[in-house]
This record gives structure tokens, C-alpha cells and sequence, in this order.
């Protein structure tokens, strides 16, 4: 039995299943990108909720594993060496996951880089855009008077959501007929964007139809459909 009590994170949350992957995490476009992909492959894990509305992300438990108090984070019982390995940063975690079980990454190494190409995209691009669209369309900066942050985050994330579309032209996924970590990464925000932070019609979703054709696709994968659940409310 994998011994993880020296993980202070643990003494928050203890690993009912000590053997699995412990995903500590949100169901945000970042947080869903890891358990979306932890369905996809099909190694076990136990999930614990970090809910922001308790500041359970600024406790010293989760930030001794996630220093940038940042969702999502896991610790693996059994990474490199068949040690303990503690990992932040959505991207990270997907290239981990796919590495370790050889799954959704080519192993070709041209077709490998060209994917972690466009997960950086994501991470670098339509990350950071998509989520400041979202802060001044539906939250605090929707009462600014002057809309210029807004309108400038619009109009970057029709570019962004340009360079997906030709990019998808012809393709069933980013990378052609192969469905890899970089949908697993960008998609959960497309959806965010026009679901939860209400954008679609301010960056005109319907020019862009390989976009939302793919996320159709994206949306209608079960191991998609339960990732996008998970962690589920204390409650459920």
C-alpha cells in the first residue's frame, strides 16, 4: 500500500484509494481538461473538490502541491520510478498522462511536438483571452462604462477562434482524424465561452463553423460528458 501521508495535502483530503491518481480540482475549463482526461485513458483516480467559495485553493494543504493555487493538480502514487509525483498546471498534467500511458499524444515525434504545439495554443491563446472575455462580458467588468477592455479581448478571441476554424477545415480533429490532448484542451473552453461566460453572439460563434462543429463532436464523446462532471458538489 502507497504510503502518501507526507503529502500535506492529503491531511485536507485524505486518499480513500491510496493506490490511484488523486485529481484535486474544479469542473472549470482547466479543471475538466485533466478529468476528461483521465476518463479518456482509463486510469483509476479519486477526485476531491477545491471549492473556491471556501478558499480551499489558498490553504497551505493545496498549495503545498499547487504553489500558483491554481486547479487542477494530482498526485500520481506511482509516477516515474514508481514514486510519489506531485504535478500542477493543466498542461502539464495532460502531456504527463498521455506520456505515461501512451495515449491521445503521437508517439511519432513530429505529430508529438505539432500537438503540444496546439495545446500551447490553448494554454498561451485561448486560456487567457477566452477567460478575460468571460471576466468583462458576464462578471465585475461587464459595469465598466468604457467596453475598450471588452472589445478588445472580443476581438482577439474571433481572431483565436479564426485560426481554430482554419485549422479544422477538412480535419475531424486538430490534429486530422486522431483525437489527442490538444482537443482535450481547447474545447472545454469553446464550450465555457459560449455556454458559461454567454459570448457567443458578441464573437459571433456562427462564422466559425468547424469550430462548433468539432465541439458538437467534443460534447457527444461519453468519457467527455462524464469529465465535464467531475468533481462532483459535496452534496451530489
Amino acid at each position: 500500500m502507497t504510503d502518501l501521508s507526507a503529502f500535506p495535502i492529503t491531511q485536507k483530503w485524505p486518499a480513500n484509494n491510496p493506490e490511484w491518481i488523486q485529481l484535486y480540482s474544479l469542473p472549470t475549463p482547466n479543471g475538466v481538461k485533466v478529468s476528461i482526461m483521465l476518463e479518456e485513458i482509463g486510469l483509476p483516480y479519486e477526485p476531491h473538490r477545491v471549492a473556491f467559495d471556501t478558499n480551499d485553493q489558498m490553504t497551505p494543504e493545496f498549495l503545498s502541491l499547487s504553489p500558483n493555487n491554481k486547479i487542477p493538480a494530482i498526485l500520481d502514487p506511482h509516477g516515474p520510478g514508481d514514486r510519489p509525483l506531485p504535478l500542477f498546471e493543466s498542461g502539464a498534467i495532460l502531456i504527463y498522462l498521455a506520456e505515461k500511458t501512451g495515449q491521445l499524444l503521437p508517439q511519432d515525434a513530429a505529430a508529438r511536438y505539432e500537438t503540444i504545439q496546439w495545446l500551447m495554443f490553448q494554454m498561451g491563446g485561448i486560456g487567457p483571452m477566452f477567460g478575460q472575455l468571460g471576466f468583462f462580458n458576464k462578471f465585475a467588468g461587464k459595469d465598466y462604462e468604457d467596453k475598450r477592455p471588452r472589445d478588445r479581448y472580443v476581438e482577439e478571441s474571433k481572431r483565436l477562434l479564426g485560426v481554430l476554424n482554419k485549422r479544422l477545415e477538412g480535419r475531424d480533429w486538430v490534429m486530422g482524424e486522431h483525437y489527442t490532448i490538444a482537443d482535450i484542451a481547447i474545447f472545454p473552453w469553446v464550450r465555457n465561452l459560449i455556454g458559461f461566460y454567454e459570448a457567443g453572439d458578441l464573437v459571433g460563434i456562427q462564422n466559425f463553423p468547424n469550430v462548433t462543429r468539432v465541439l458538437e463532436q467534443f460534447l457527444a464523446r461519453p468519457a467527455v460528458k462524464r469529465g465535464l462532471e467531475i468533481p462532483k458538489p459535496v452534496s451530489a
